[in-house]
Order: C-alpha cells, then sequence, then structure tokens
C-alpha cells in the first residue's frame, strides 16, 4: 500500500440500498480523529448525513481497535502504533437528492460528502477511489481514471465528485473544443427532447461568451441529469453538476427552457462559487457550518445570468425574457419577508432558515437567490449607464481573484463598482444591509419598463389553507392581511363563513365578499370561536412590461442592456 488513502465502495447488493465503505491507509501518528461531513458544498445546511452510517469499525495490525466518539459525526482513537489502518462501515442510500446518497435495482448516485469520512491528517493526500457493481452496471465519475479506479488529488476533489451507477451511457458533447460528458438518467414519458444536446451544448457556449473564458473545468466535464416523477435542483461542483428536474414539468409550455435555465444554473457555477469563492469558503470546513454573506453574489448573479443565458444561446428571444424576469422579480415584490430580512442577512441565515422553512417563514425572510437576482438586475441597468455591465464586473473579479483561488468580500465587488460608478457602490451597501431597498420600480423606468399590479380574481383574505380529511386548516397567516387582522393562526380550522359550512379551502373565497366583513366560525384546539375577517382587493402578481411612451434615452439604455455581455 502506498501512501494514499484508498476508498473502495461496494454496490453490488442494489437491493439493500446500502453501500459498504471501507477505507486503507498508513496511520503515522498515535492519535487519529474520524470525521464524517457535516454539510454538502452548494448546499448550506446541516444535513447530518452521519445518522445514515451504521457499523463502523477500526482495524489496525493488531485487530480491532476502539473507537471513542468526540461528536456525533466524530471519532478519536489514541494509542495507535504506526501502520496499515482499515476502517469500514455502511451507509443507508435511500435519499434521492443531488447532495445525498441512492441506490436502488435501477442505478445509483451519491455525493460522496454524503458517503466517505474525512480523516485527520490525510485531507491534502491523495485519495484513490475503486468501486464495485453489478455487471450491467456501469461507474460514471468526473475524477481522472486508470482503467482501474479514479483519482483525486486530495479528500476534497474526492468529495467534489459525485458518482452515478446503473445501466446506462453517457453521451459526448464540445464547449469551445473542449469535450464534455452529458448523462441522461430516468425515461420521460413523452422521451428526451430531440434537441436537448444541441441546446445543452449551446447555452454552455453562451455562458463561455459569458465569461469570455473557456470551460475551467477543461477536457473533464459531467453533466448529470436525472428526470425524476418529482424535485427539482442542481448541485454545482469543479468539474460536474448534477441536475433533477420532473417529467410534469418539463411537459408544461416553460418547462424546456427552465431546463435550459438550470443547465446555464449550474454550468455557470463552474466559475462563480467554485472558484471564485467567498473568501470564508476557502477552504471548505467540512466540520461546521460556515456564514458567509457572499452567498448572495454566488447564487443571485448566477440566477439572474440563468435567465439570460438561454438567449444568449439562441434558446429564447427578448420577449420570452421579459416574461421571465417578470416572473422572477414579481416574487420578490409579492415577498412580505423582503420588508423584514435583509439580502446580506438572508444569506448569512442560510443555515438556519432558507433550508429550514416552515409555514410562516414568508413573512420574516426572502431568498438570497430571488433577491439576490432582482440586485444584479438593478446593478446591471445602473452599470450599463456607465458603459460598463454586471457581465464585466463578474468578469473582472474572475480575473483577479477566480483565476488564482483568491476568495473575494464585499469590499472587492465595492472597488470594482467604486472605479465605474462611486455612487453606485455606496447604494450597493445599502441594498445589501437594509430591508426593502432595492429600487425596482426605479430600475425598471430606467429601461422603459413599468411593474402593472394583476389583481386576484377573487378576494384577499391572506390565508393559505390545507384540505385535511374534510377540515380546512390554517397554514399560513400572510402579514398585514385582513386574516392577521381577525386574530385568525396557523392551525386554526375554519368551520363557517356566515352560518355556512365551510366543506373545502375553495369555498372561503367564494363565501367572501370584498369590503364586506363576515362572521367567521372556527375551532382552535377544540373550542369553537368567531371573529370578523374583511376580505379587501389583492394583487395575484406584478406584470413587467414595456412603457409604450419610453423615450429615445431609455431605448437606447435597453437596447444596451438586452447586449448582457
Amino acid at each position: 500500500m502506498n501512501g494514499d488513502v484508498h476508498v473502495h465502495l461496494d454496490l453490488v447488493q442494489p437491493e439493500e440500498q446500502r453501500i459498504r465503505v471501507t477505507m486503507r491507509w498508513i496511520g503515522s501518528t498515535p492519535r487519529q480523529i474520524l470525521q464524517f461531513p457535516l454539510w454538502t458544498p452548494g448546499s448550506y445546511t446541516i444535513r447530518d448525513p452521519v445518522q445514515h452510517l451504521h457499523s463502523l469499525q477500526l482495524t489496525a495490525a493488531t485487530g480491532v481497535v476502539h473507537l471513542r466518539r468526540l461528536a456525533p459525526h466524530q471519532w478519536l482513537v489514541d494509542d495507535l502504533d504506526p501502520g496499515p489502518l482499515c476502517l469500514s462501515y455502511v451507509v443507508e442510500a435511500r435519499d434521492l437528492t443531488v447532495r445525498t446518497a441512492f441506490i436502488d435495482p435501477e442505478f445509483a448516485s451519491f455525493s460522496l460528502a454524503a458517503v466517505v469520512m474525512e480523516l485527520d491528517g490525510c485531507r491534502w493526500t491523495p485519495h484513490r477511489l475503486t468501486v464495485n457493481c453489478a455487471d450491467a452496471w456501469q461507474v460514471h465519475c468526473p475524477l481522472p481514471s486508470d482503467g482501474n479506479g479514479w483519482r483525486a488529488a486530495d479528500f476534497d476533489d474526492l468529495l467534489d465528485s459525485p458518482v452515478q451507477a446503473g445501466p446506462f451511457e453517457s453521451q459526448l458533447f464540445r464547449v469551445q473544443e473542449h469535450q464534455h460528458e452529458l448523462l441522461l438518467i430516468g425515461n420521460p414519458p413523452g422521451g428526451w427532447p430531440t434537441t436537448l444536446k444541441a441546446d445543452v451544448e449551446r447555452v454552455c457556449e453562451a455562458t463561455c461568451r459569458l465569461m469570455d473564458t473557456p470551460p475551467p473545468a477543461g477536457d473533464r466535464y459531467q453533466l448529470v441529469i436525472q428526470m425524476l416523477d418529482s424535485g427539482y435542483g442542481g448541485l454545482e461542483h469543479d468539474h460536474s453538476a448534477v441536475l433533477q428536474f420532473n417529467w410534469s414539468a418539463l411537459a408544461k409550455p416553460d418547462g424546456y427552457r427552465q431546463l435550459l435555465q438550470l443547465v446555464g444554473h449550474e454550468y455557470l457555477h463552474q466559475w462563480n462559487v467554485r472558484r471564485l469563492r467567498p473568501r470564508e469558503f476557502r477552504p471548505y470546513d467540512y466540520g461546521h457550518p460556515v456564514v458567509s454573506e457572499g452567498l448572495w453574489f454566488a447564487e443571485g448573479i448566477t440566477s439572474y445570468f440563468d435567465l439570460v443565458l438561454p438567449l444568449l444561446a439562441g434558446c429564447s428571444d427578448r420577449s420570452t425574457l421579459l416574461k421571465d424576469l417578470s416572473d422572477e422579480l414579481s416574487r420578490v415584490l409579492m415577498a412580505p419577508g423582503r420588508r423584514v430580512q435583509s439580502l446580506a442577512a438572508s444569506a448569512q441565515e442560510a443555515w438556519v432558515k432558507l433550508y429550514k422553512a416552515t409555514a410562516v417563514s414568508a413573512d420574516s425572510q426572502i431568498s438570497y437567490y430571488r433577491l439576490g437576482a432582482a440586485t444584479a438586475f438593478c446593478l446591471d441597468v445602473r452599470l450599463r449607464q456607465r458603459d460598463s455591465s454586471l457581465a464585466e464586473q463578474l468578469r473582472a473579479l474572475w480575473m483577479t481573484h477566480g483565476t488564482v483561488g483568491r476568495g473575494f468580500v464585499r469590499e472587492d465587488l465595492t472597488l470594482l463598482l467604486k472605479a465605474v460608478d462611486p455612487g453606485l457602490a455606496d447604494e450597493l451597501d445599502q441594498w445589501l444591509d437594509s430591508p426593502d431597498a432595492l429600487p425596482l420600480q426605479d430600475t425598471a423606468a430606467l429601461i422603459g419598463a413599468r411593474f402593472d399590479p394583476v389583481p386576484l380574481a377573487g378576494p384577499d383574505h391572506g390565508l393559505t389553507l390545507a384540505d385535511l380529511n374534510g377540515r380546512v386548516v390554517v397554514r399560513r397567516v400572510a402579514l398585514d392581511s385582513p386574516g392577521r387582522a381577525a386574530a385568525l393562526v396557523p392551525g386554526d380550522e375554519l368551520i363557517a363563513v356566515d352560518g355556512r359550512r365551510v366543506n373545502a379551502s375553495a369555498d372561503l373565497s367564494l363565501l367572501l365578499k370584498v369590503d364586506r366583513p363576515a362572521l367567521v366560525t372556527y375551532a382552535r384546539r377544540s373550542c369553537l370561536g368567531t371573529t370578523q375577517l374583511c376580505a379587501v382587493p389583492g394583487v395575484e402578481r406584478w406584470c413587467l412590461s414595456w412603457e409604450p411612451a419610453a423615450s429615445s434615452e431609455q431605448l437606447f439604455l435597453r437596447d444596451r442592456w438586452f447586449r448582457f455581455l
């Protein structure tokens, strides 16, 4: 055995939905800490994958070694003699997401952050991966292969390399003369779109034009798309991305474009967040949550450009982009949490809020993805007034920080902005630190656009309801809403309106009249009560549209904004 850490994964009994892990290395110190990662980079919350680990055993030349548990995810061993060590354990793999581990008789898909242990003192040691699986299966991993396994430069490199295994083969495509691999998993009822490979290639090419560089991954990039009956999302890596999409969503009019947007989002992450990282993530700390306000830039900027990339790829048009942007900005305007939580706070609180949303979270928090994208829109339009662009600033930050592995902080961005527009740099601080500070309406006006309210078809009562076995139960009460004024709370069961039984959640809008108080009978902890509920006219969403009387100056700036590059 050489000085590498050897990691072997046994997948030969997929019906058990377990991954048997064996790790072998040469111990050189008498004291050794073993740590299972608490989180996966790209998904900023503690998920405790250690809960799926069992049958842990460490063996040395002298036999089985006692492990003392330091924390739920950490073990300590003392008084080790130098020599070969073997760690073995089992991971239950039943969670099919891009950040966890899953295996069944059809295929396997897992993030190695949910499978492999970190060995104290071996983080920067080369790791070698081997996988044993059924004869009919093929294993796909973005690490370099020698035919007998895969080699990672260090532990970080290993964890950043998701594994797919099953009876499927990949397709090759090219991006700026670099060979990439496309892996399609699943069988959508209507089949895979015939143009998917070509359009994926065009979106990836457009991303390279946006960044004005070849793909940082070079010839070693693996794009995995899993088409499932439920689920949506993606997880970026240095040399790969794993996407999940819902086949029923694909069948909708906007579904295919949304899939291409997801492709563009994860592909752009090669630059923004994987290599151009907030300073707090250099290096990653897998044993603790790492707070960083830079997540708004990593995800918000990327979310803005993922709307744009289908247009740059020739897969969409300006009117469609306006619709997509309208939908995204409307969600921000409709979110009551934007008046409570700032963008910087949203990013900093990702670990405890964004990924752990409750029925009432919308009242006090806002996604840094969406508010970050809205901020990116404002920055882009304002920079166009100064003959610059957000893409230009992103490329500049990439050259000064991303290409050399230097983490960035807010001041690095504001310094770039000050060189173009000192006032904009000061405004950005306010946008980041103050709730409800983003001038969306004024920014839209600069390019001759306006937000028009689309009224609700029925009265606005401010209640989100659920039908539970014949009961109509309040799930959420919106801030500053008629439901809040009526002192209704989540968990209340609605019984009647003006003496008429409420049989289903849809009944409430039918029984209420705008600006006419109604007597609502409810049950709370098995006791009946009544309250006055007065519904009001409401807004379903905001629609971004072009101002017919836009000035020549507005039209000129609009045309500049549409160039994006």
